[in-house]
């Protein structure tokens, strides 16, 4: 998902006792419960852990949450529209539903160094929030400015045993996303004439006026350049 690129290209430098780079990680990234994750540790022979320690730092994150946002509503009866270039049909498809949505993003690290280095890599671009330009619905040329929202940030190591038997530390980032969820897409017809009527009874039994608009010719679209076709107009008192 657009959540998981933003931090898909993390890495941590490994230096020497004189400052200089020795290696270079790229921090693995992948959608993964937290408890998930450190129970696997806890239920592997200790030969194995020590094993698995070398496999740190790693990203993770999950969806905690998902919640209805009615500041961001819109009528409900507001739609897009676009031509559908392989139908003589207009896509239509009404106002999202706007949610927002709960992740949390964890590091796991063997050390403290490793750590502050993808923390340094990730806080600069939130303050606290940062926007995400996606592609939401081609078919309709509709694209989004996704502001994704840091709420917090919290700091553990995570024992067991003694102090000496350090399995992990963990960062832990909460983030909100403000997302909009979008219905089917329709089609639709073009209206090429229209016909007003006003009448000056209730019963709409006395017409006075009529006013009807015909595009002309009938093979035009939407878009089309002023100069491929026109419109007729024609007015009638009774």
């Amino acid at each position: 998902m657009a959540f998981g690129n933003l931090f898909n290209n993390i890495h941590i430098d490994r230096r020497n006792n004189t400052g200089a780079i020795t290696q270079t990680l790229k921090v693995p990234l992948a959608y993964a419960p937290k408890q998930k994750f450190l129970a696997r540790i806890a239920a592997q022979p200790q030969s194995f852990e020590q094993s698995f320690e070398t496999y740190l730092p790693r990203l993770a994150f999950e969806m905690t949450g998902i919640v209805y946002d009615p500041n961001r509503r819109v009528s409900f009866i507001q739609q897009n529209r676009a031509v559908n270039n392989t139908s003589n049909t207009l896509n239509a498809q009404y106002a999202p539903s706007p949610y927002n949505i709960n992740i949390m993003l964890y590091a796991y690290t063997k050390n403290q160094d490793d750590g502050l280095q993808i923390i340094e890599q990730i806080l600069p671009f939130f303050n606290p929030d940062f926007n995400l330009t996606i592609n939401a619905i081609p078919a309709l040329g509709i694209t989004n400015d996704l502001p994704i929202i840091l709420d917090s940030i919290s700091y553990e190591d995570e024992y067991e045993g003694d102090f000496t038997a350090r399995r992990a530390i963990i960062w832990t980032l909460s983030f909100t996303l403000k997302l909009n969820f979008f219905g089917p897409i329709n089609k639709q017809g073009f209206i090429r004439n229209t016909t007003v009527s006003t009448f000056s009874d209730a019963g709409l039994n006395n017409k006075q006026q009529s006013y009807s608009a015909v595009v002309s010719p009938d093979s035009a679209i939407p878009g089309a350049a002023i100069d491929e076709f026109s419109v007729v107009e024609n007015f009638d008192e009774f």
